[in-house]
């Protein structure tokens, strides 16, 4: 528990900030899967996210350099083409994170000691709706070898793991992961 204060400095936010208190919660169930469990984070979800960004800006940065060299008149077709690009990307974008992403902030590989076995997954996603106190976790665990995937959530409270002032309250909020991972566990190893 001593890592994860950064510079001996609890984590503290404003607690009518409803997004504070959601990353603040995010980071520390990402900071007990992968500090204490020792998974490691992949990147590949959000990494797509910013190549389809990337692509987006490449399409606007074009349409500016462009009419740069070529003003207006002549540059027309080609920024048409790159406007509605820019706009198609971003609504694939839009899909991307509705239905890809929905709202998961950890996707953690559980490596085979042996090297041998395809890699266990493990997904985190979090909600916490606008105007309510209610922060629901969802930990998914897909099977490497046989693809079967185990899904348990918690709800509960904001003010279970922040105090008066708003600092994150660790031990309390460590055990409800904890406790939800081993649940997963202790079931996928029934199968």
């Amino acid at each position: 528990m001593d890592k994860w204060k950064a510079d001996d400095k609890p984590v503290k936010i404003d607690k009518w900030d409803g997004s504070a208190i959601k990353n603040a919660l995010d980071d520390a169930a990402k900071k007990v899967m992968t500090d204490n469990f020792g998974f490691k984070e992949e990147h590949r979800l959000m990494d797509l996210r910013l190549l389809i960004c990337t692509v987006a800006v490449g399409f606007s940065l074009f349409a500016l350099v462009w009419d740069y060299i070529r003003p207006f008149p002549e540059s027309r077709p080609i920024l048409i083409i790159c406007v509605l690009s820019y706009f198609m990307l971003m609504g694939v974008l839009t899909l991307y994170t509705t239905y890809m992403e929905q709202n998961i902030f950890l996707v953690a590989a559980d490596k085979d000691k042996a090297g041998l076995e395809p890699d266990d997954k493990w997904e985190l996603a979090s909600t916490l709706k606008k105007y309510t106190h209610l922060y629901k976790l969802k930990m998914t665990f897909t099977n490497g070898k046989t693809g079967l995937c185990r899904s348990e959530e918690i709800e509960r409270p904001v003010n279970n793991y922040f105090d008066e002032e708003g600092t994150l309250l660790f031990k309390l909020f460590e055990p409800e992961v904890r406790t939800l991972q081993g649940r997963i566990a202790a079931a996928s190893k029934k199968e």
